[in-house]
């Protein structure tokens, strides 16, 4: 992979070979001109491209289009039918971070069965993906803390490794975004929607929400699909889902001092104030009333 910096300003880029198919480039440009880099990437490879402070541009197919990246904002490229070689510019006082990652890595960090499955669907093979978004708080921590650490060099590599892990992980788990709360290459379109309804329908009816069985025919997927999708879009079992979504509803129901105890745990789906008690220490590690109290003091 070809690195070539115009006016090599020193410093501008580190980069880091995390393991076979994942890469970290840190661009850091100080001077008081913009510095131009441009590096080989294959098509195999899916980019993560977020911007700290100051501006990048994007230039593609020799100049034709460029796509330009603000501070505090990202940018995912992706493209099956062809190479997309990095010629960036990237303006004075910026600083940048760029994760590549090969596809089949990526897979791998998604689910356990990645080297058996087919990595593109038949109906998303060859597509294009593309996605741009703001970089979240609990990003830019991240992000600031791989720019600026101070660690042992022996340590250094696992240090970005766990880091490098942790930002895909809040990247994919932006609420807000609907659009890039699953892996976007594994599973078909259709079933992602479907998926999507199910979260809908146990968050709608968290009072009482219907058994597996019943979710799976009103979403039109059967019973071990809507099981091992949920898991591959959301990370974790349905219900195990849900319990987390109810108990952080509790926790801000109980927050507002609006209704008390027994009210947010009917609130939430429980008949029995104790049952509720007993779901939100196993969560929270501290009973509810405890919990306000903590707030107050």
């Amino acid at each position: 992979m070809e690195i070539e910096l115009k006016n090599n300003a020193p410093g501008l880029l580190e980069e880091t070979k995390i393991e076979e198919g994942f890469h970290i480039l840190k661009f850091s440009n100080e001077s008081n001109e913009v510095q131009r880099v441009i590096r080989d990437i294959d098509s195999s490879y899916i980019q993560f491209h977020f911007c700290i402070k100051g501006a990048a541009t994007f230039n593609f197919n020799n100049g034709s289009y460029a796509i330009n990246l603000d501070e505090e904002n990202s940018l995912l490229l992706y493209n099956p039918q062809r190479d997309l070689p990095m010629n960036l510019e990237l303006q004075k006082d910026s600083w940048l971070i760029t994760i590549l990652v090969s596809i089949k890595k990526f897979h791998s960090l998604f689910s356990r069965e990645a080297d058996y499955i087919p990595f593109l669907s038949t109906e998303n093979k060859g597509k294009k993906y593309y996605s741009d978004g703001s970089i979240s708080p609990s990003m830019a921590v991240v992000l600031n803390q791989l720019m600026n650490f101070s660690l042992h060099p022996s340590i250094k590599l696992l240090y970005f490794k766990g880091k490098v892990y942790e930002l895909i992980s809040l990247y994919f788990n932006r609420p807000e975004d609907a659009d890039v709360e699953q892996c976007p290459f594994l599973v078909d379109e259709e079933n992602v929607l479907k998926i999507k309804k199910a979260k809908e329908i146990i968050i709608n009816r968290m009072a009482e929400p219907p058994t597996l069985q019943e979710l799976a025919n009103e979403i039109g997927l059967p019973l071990t699909k809507l099981k091992d999708g949920f898991k591959q879009i959301y990370g974790e079992p349905v219900y195990t889902f849900l319990f987390d979504y109810k108990m952080e509803v509790a926790r801000q129901l109980l927050a507002t001092g609006n209704l008390n105890v027994n009210e947010v745990g009917l609130k939430v789906g429980y008949s029995t104030a104790s049952h509720f008690i007993a779901a939100f220490r196993k969560k929270f590690g501290t009973t509810p009333k405890k919990y306000v109290m903590s707030l107050h003091s």
